[in-house]
């Protein structure tokens, strides 16, 4: 029997579900845009961890003139955010107000609802931006989670 690191399959499983849960669909794992997006939130998983990145969440107005990973990770952000903003405007396209199919179309309704308030938060920015931290908050920890879960199954079998 070959060893294999379940990481990548978890990853996709758990991020397959937050977008049931957010754009009404699944993706086929083989999905390029849904590959995509994996992969763009893994990197900036990644170089959260950069010195340069960390200097930039305190002083954005001066890291964003300077090179760096930080520049990547906002260029991956800005594909995330254009991928969000695709499936936002489908959604806004085909809303049926009475029967929504997914958190999107419930924040379309309030947005709706909403739109006589000047101070709303409800606005398609907050839309996009909340989609990315379900993603960021969910797939990361909720799939180290079931890895870690695997590994205690695996080393005490008799639990099973």
């Amino acid at each position: 029997a070959q060893p294999f690191n379940p990481g990548n399959f978890l990853v996709h499983a758990v991020s397959n579900i937050i977008c049931s849960v957010v754009f009404g669909d699944r993706f086929d794992y083989e999905d390029k845009k849904f590959v995509t997006l994996i992969e763009l939130l893994d990197e900036n998983n990644k170089l959260q961890n950069s010195i340069h990145t960390q200097l930039y969440n305190f002083f954005p107005a001066v890291m964003e003139h300077l090179p760096g990973p930080h520049q990547e990770m906002i260029k991956n952000t800005e594909k995330v955010d254009q991928f969000t903003l695709e499936i936002i405007a489908e959604h806004q396209e085909t809303l049926d107000p009475t029967c929504p199919r997914d958190f999107i179309d419930a924040f379309l309704n309030k947005m709706e609802q909403e739109k006589g308030n000047g101070h709303s938060e409800f606005t398609i920015e907050t839309l996009s931006r909340t989609t990315l931290d379900l993603f960021l908050a969910g797939t990361g920890t909720t799939s180290i989670t079931l890895r870690h879960g695997l590994l205690i199954l695996q080393k005490y079998p008799e639990i099973v």
